[in-house]
């Protein structure tokens, strides 16, 4: 491990930031980093399943369908 090594850099940047930055802001971080994490992953299964609920309803959810449509509409209307 010499001077220049990037363990060395490594180290030294993690003890400057636990003094500089004191004890309890990497927790925080960390914790807040699983925290959005855990919201991501529960707002696509939600998501999936409201498409799923929709499917088995009868009704297809299709953003890209519905915009299309819309711009037809408006130049049908515009016509």
């Amino acid at each position: 491990m010499g001077i220049g090594s990037w363990w060395h850099w490594l180290i030294v940047l993690a003890v400057v930031l636990v003094l500089f930055g004191g004890g309890g802001k990497i927790p925080k971080l960390m914790k807040d980093l699983g925290s959005g994490i855990t919201q991501f992953k529960r707002g696509l299964k939600e998501e999936d399943k409201a498409k799923t609920d929709a499917q088995s309803d009868g009704k297809v959810i299709d953003h890209q369908d519905s915009t299309v449509a819309s711009a037809a509409q408006k130049d049908k209307v515009v016509s």
